[in-house]
């Protein structure tokens, strides 16, 4: 269960010699659904300014967003309901979006466009060829990572999407004193986050074990809904050494 469920899974370019992958590697795992025609519209009428395409080459992310601010990567939006959220309550930075499903960016952009943000850009890629290609090293002032699949079946823990390979790469692109931002509603997946990010030497916890739910990041209705029924929540805060 997530709060907004997004269609990443597992995010890297290798993994730990115990824990065997498929040859190419995804970041996500395509899911159905269909582009309504109000996100059809907001395709049609906001992708041309808000929809960076992918280039293997690095992003200029001062000319991407038209000014020179922090920048913020989320990795696996969902619909969108928290990012649109989370950039309104912050607009003095700039947050760079991943998402493959396209419902879920066509949401966004409809968001994006009711709302008037202006600090929102969105990658509709593999976020790991975006991170691998696109992003400089000691580029992002911060790095969202919301609710992303538990694969909560044991078998299928290999393919979550926070491992060591992908936490170095996302840890050398922040800036020092940049955070990582992690939450999960799946008590074992956090357990795995906490120990995965612990292990991580460019990384530096900053609470003892959990963190306190930052004030920027809302409840969504799924969550405020599993927190009624004694659910938990579990969220991470790590900052570049």
């Amino acid at each position: 269960m997530h709060n907004e469920p997004s269609p990443l899974s597992v995010a890297t370019d290798g993994a730990p010699a115990a824990v065997s992958h498929p040859k190419t590697i995804k970041s996500f795992v395509l899911r159905a659904g269909r582009t309504t025609s109000g996100q059809a519209k907001a395709f049609e009428t906001l992708g041309p300014q808000f929809l960076l395409p992918y280039r293997a080459a690095p992003l200029d992310l001062d000319a991407a967003f038209g000014r020179s601010a922090p920048n913020i990567l989320e990795i696996g939006f969902g619909m969108g309901e928290a990012t649109a959220s989370i950039a309104a309550l912050l607009p003095e930075k700039n947050f760079l979006c991943c998402e493959v499903h396209q419902p879920g960016v066509g949401a966004l952009l409809k968001r994006v466009g009711e709302q008037g943000q202006t600090n929102i850009r969105i990658c509709s890629h593999d976020a790991v060829e975006v991170i691998d290609h696109m992003l400089p090293l000691a580029s992002l002032d911060g790095i969202h990572v919301f609710f992303p699949d538990p694969w909560h079946k044991k078998k299928h823990n290999k393919r979550r999407l926070l491992q060591a390979p992908l936490v170095a790469k996302l840890a050398a692109r922040l800036k020092p004193g940049g955070y990582l931002h992690c939450a999960t509603d799946w008590q074992n997946y956090a357990e795995q986050m906490l120990e995965v990010l612990g292990a991580e030497p460019l990384l530096k916890n900053t609470a003892a074990d959990y963190a306190p739910k930052p004030d920027y990041r809302p409840l969504t209705k799924f969550e405020n809904r599993g927190i009624k029924l004694g659910h938990g929540v579990w969220d991470l805060v790590f900052t570049r050494v």
